[in-house]
């Protein structure tokens, strides 16, 4: 793989210290060898000076599999945007469309300086999810969506409880930890009105046998909520923990409308959580008080969700609306920038269960690096003592000129290095119109 010099920037460690200075950092076979350095010389040089060198930001809810429905379900409440839209979508899916719309969705994330992202998938052709992952050089963590009921979800998005094991069960033994482990599963079960207790029962011993994280949606929607509690006597936080799905290898989507307990329940198993400003913004799902969950020392992180319900897969945008939307609420001073960032990097990696990998720019951790060139008058003018400020009120993701992962240059002067731009977006519109027209939608 080589060396790679990135030369005279301003270094953002996110070390424990959080140590910004100007600096180079020194890489060789896709790992950080020196931060700081001072080489001259490497196979790669990148002339960083002026420019802003910040860990690769880290996603922690993202939907793959609906890039190409970008546009198609707008104005709509989550459960009328599941069955009315998302659903019928996602069950149209065939390979080629589902590739075509993971690496679509790779490659925005990778031009907006994402370098790692928890992924769901959908219920069908998940391996197209990680074949477009290994192609687009993206750090992912996917899995097949889980559903084994849903009243009014089409055929095609139902498995039986047994075949939903055994395809799980074949992904991971295929793919957990491939491309030098650059891809790693989790289990998906969709959420709880999806989900059969008994499938979710094998989804927990699932996790203890192979030792993967579980990802689900949790108290999304008030509409969702209800239901859930209809159905099962319990909050939907609360049913989860009675199964045993609450804890440190559980990522929970969203969780707005939580109970007391259930925020307590979440501190005491160390269930992390993946909050969605944007979506639950265009879902009218409400506002998650991260506040609340980060006082009460519930790891959060952030992600776009997917692009039918935000627009965007642009991380600066989230982090944004992260930092403002509890400002109303909690005062000023809440959510500073700094804690922001953190929430897109280490905090990210931690919920990952990846913190000795990545999330910051130290010796020995994986190169997953993103150069930012704020020169536009947007960002302008820079004071050192505003690093986090710059980056989390001002940045834009058109500010993002390199994206690098395991040390592999993906995006060079703002274009993707490895794909074709133009003939990805050519494919990914023929297989889009395709879809639709599988789809049959009302």
């Amino acid at each position: 793989m080589g060396s790679l010099l990135i030369r005279g920037g301003r270094l953002v460690t996110m070390n424990p210290g959080r140590e910004v200075f100007d600096g180079s950092l020194y890489i060789e076979n896709g790992v950080i060898m020196e931060v700081g350095s001072g080489r001259t010389r490497a196979d790669e040089v990148i002339n960083a000076q002026d420019m802003l060198v910040i860990p690769g930001m880290i996603q922690v809810h993202v939907h793959l599999c609906q890039t190409l429905m970008r546009g198609m379900a707008d104005d709509l409440a989550l459960l009328d945007w599941l069955e009315k839209r998302i659903w019928p979508l996602e069950a149209a899916h065939d390979p080629d469309s589902l590739y075509s719309s993971s690496l679509l969705g790779c490659a925005e994330l990778l031009l907006a300086g994402t370098t790692a992202i928890l992924d769901m998938g959908t219920v069908n052709h998940q391996e197209a999810v990680f074949e477009a992952a290994a192609q687009a050089g993206i750090r992912i963590v996917s899995g097949k969506c889980m559903m084994d009921m849903a009243e009014r979800a089409p055929a095609a998005l139902l498995d039986s409880t047994e075949g939903s094991v055994r395809d799980t069960v074949r992904l991971i033994e295929k793919w957990h930890g491939r491309e030098n482990g650059r891809i790693r599963y989790a289990l998906a079960p969709r959420f709880v009105l999806s989900c059969t207790r008994k499938l979710l029962e094998a989804v927990r011993e699932l996790a203890n046998s192979y030792g993967v994280l579980i990802h689900t949606h949790a108290a999304e929607n008030r509409a969702e909520t209800q239901l859930v509690r209809e159905m099962t006597g319990r909050g939907n936080v609360e049913y989860l923990g009675e199964i045993g799905l609450c804890g440190s290898r559980t990522v929970l989507a969203h969780c707005i409308w939580l109970s007391a307990r259930e925020v307590d329940l979440l501190g005491a198993t160390g269930t992390r959580v993946a909050h969605c400003p944007s979506a639950n913004l265009k879902l009218a799902s409400g506002i998650a008080d991260i506040v609340r969950l980060l006082e009460a020392g519930i790891p959060v992180g952030i992600g776009c969700d997917g692009p039918p319900c935000n627009n965007y897969l642009d991380m600066f945008n989230e982090m944004r609306l992260a930092a403002l939307l509890q400002k109303p609420v909690h005062g000023p001073t809440a959510m500073p920038a700094g804690t922001v960032f953190e929430m897109a990097t280490t905090r990210g990696a931690a919920i990952l269960g990846m913190e000795s990998e990545i999330g910051s720019l130290e010796p020995g951790k994986k190169a997953d690096i993103v150069v930012v060139n704020p020169v536009r008058p947007h960002s302008r003018p820079r004071m050192e003592e505003n690093t986090y400020a710059d980056l989390v009120y001002q940045v834009k993701a058109s500010d993002v000129r390199y994206t690098i992962v395991d040390g592999r240059v993906l995006v060079r002067e703002g274009k993707l290095a490895i794909l074709d731009e133009e003939d990805l977006t050519r494919q990914a519109d023929r297989e889009a119109r395709r879809l639709v027209a599988r789809a049959r939608l009302a």
